[in-house]
């Protein structure tokens, strides 16, 4: 009876693993009835929003000889961009960096000593408007203020997008309809149909300047050196096939 009992969990045994084993096969040796596309989709825009800075600074022996020049020039600076157009409420001026400067002087036996030579006071301008070819303007004539007595350092305009949201949701359909119809081209010419999408992910949206040859990279390019831009995106769909 023991021996009767012991052949019956063999014999289950053998005949569950085959079941397993047979199972396995099957299941590796069977075709994948999906196809996987990438859809992709472009659009080229133009900035509406345009940040530009600058910067001015005076030098003197003393911190309140310094300032005064510095305010004066901030209100020679503040009347021109006003006089250009710009609105007033654009015009944002920083607060006042004071820098203690020094020369290192080697009197005759080699030893170096620091002398004093006054106080260097810089403060920063900026201006952020959607008034995007005013403000660019601007930006190129501002040495037009070196004959007003101001020197006025002046940085790259940045140029930025607001609507990049919107702009996003409206590739992600057209980069997912893009797929889409690579898909059942691909199936319709292999003699099969497509069924339903089963995954989608989205790749890295890049933002590079139109006939630029800005490389992408693969945390996304943001382009700001540029007004006229060119958005990109791709997403990869996986779809069953009947």
């Amino acid at each position: 009876m023991k021996n009767t009992f012991a052949t019956i969990i063999i014999a289950l045994a053998i005949i569950i693993s085959t079941s397993i084993l047979a199972g396995a096969w099957k299941k590796s040796h069977q075709t994948h009835n999906s196809i996987n596309v990438t859809g992709m989709a472009s659009r080229d825009f133009e900035s509406d929003l345009i940040v530009w800075s600058g910067s001015f600074q005076r030098k003197e022996m003393t911190t309140k000889e310094a300032f005064e020049k510095l305010k004066s020039d901030m209100a020679t600076i503040k009347q021109y961009l006003v006089g250009k157009g710009i609105a007033e409420k654009e015009i944002v001026f920083s607060a006042v960096i004071i820098n203690k400067e020094f020369d290192h002087i080697k009197n005759n036996d080699k030893l170096e000593t620091n002398v004093f030579t006054g106080f260097n006071l810089t403060q920063h301008v900026n201006i952020e408007s959607k008034s995007v070819n005013k403000v660019e303007q601007v930006s190129r004539e501002v040495t037009e203020l070196i004959d007003k007595g101001v020197e006025f350092y002046s940085d790259a305009p940045r140029y930025y997008y607001t609507k990049l949201a919107d702009l996003k949701i409206e590739m992600l359909a057209s980069a997912t309809k893009d797929g889409r119809t690579r898909a059942e081209n691909i199936a319709e010419n292999a003699g099969g149909k497509i069924d339903h999408l089963s995954s989608a992910d989205m790749g890295i949206f890049q933002i590079t300047g139109q006939n630029s040859s800005e490389d992408y990279s693969w945390g996304g390019t943001f382009n700001t050196s540029s007004k006229n831009k060119t958005a990109s995106i791709t997403v990869k769909l996986d779809f069953s096939l009947n």
